[in-house]
């Protein structure tokens, strides 16, 4: 499959690139600044400057991809909107979008803990930017999977994803970044899995 990791230089979008890779795909690996994609070279890795705020380098990253999974997230410094900017692209591009959200957010406001909504309210301006691209992408038929807190831990044999209606209420369910994305945690129900997962 041919498919385009967005935000390839952090630590999810490492670990998607690494497993898609494993598992044979072609990968356009996507970052500001890819010399900080620490993937070793393979033969179907593709590392590719490109910014979301710069439409015209995004969209030609975007092009030709059969799937675009998003490792997108807003680091300190960011001008707001990189989500929102980010899911616009994935969705003109016509690829199928597996998006990742945070939980606590949107449609998994009302099934998280008090204490998750009130750690998220923190975050100001950036939830709405998550809760915008996730309703483009949710509209435009992607999948988005709200996923807690992401860690750097061995990849777990006891991860599953659900869906919103049996989504855990507590404030520490979290997902290691080492972890294959859910394929079907998503404010959308879909039938078809991740090939990353």
């Amino acid at each position: 499959m041919h498919l385009t990791v967005l935000a390839a230089s952090g630590p999810t979008g490492l670990s998607l690139t690494r497993q898609a890779l494993e598992r044979g795909h072609i990968v356009r690996a996507v970052a500001r600044n890819p010399d900080r994609i620490t993937v070793p070279d393979a033969p179907g890795l593709t590392k590719i400057v490109a910014d979301v705020f710069h439409t015209d380098e995004i969209d030609s990253a975007l092009e030709g991809s059969e799937l675009v999974l998003s490792g997108l997230g807003v680091p300190k410094g960011t001008k707001p909107g990189v989500l929102t900017a980010g899911a616009r692209s994935a969705v003109a591009s016509g690829a199928r979008v597996i998006w990742l959200g945070a939980y606590g957010t949107g449609p998994s406001a009302t099934v998280a803990s008090a204490l998750n909504r009130l750690v998220l309210k923190g975050l100001g301006a950036e939830v709405a930017d998550k809760v915008e691209s996730d309703a483009m992408v949710t509209e435009a038929g992607g999948t988005v999977f709200h996923a807690g807190p992401l860690t750097n831990k061995p990849i777990s044999p006891h991860r599953r994803a659900v869906g919103l209606d049996a989504s855990p209420r507590a404030s520490s369910a979290s997902w290691s970044a080492g972890t294959p994305l859910p394929p079907r945690c998503s404010t959308k129900r879909r039938t078809r899995s991740s090939p990353a997962g």
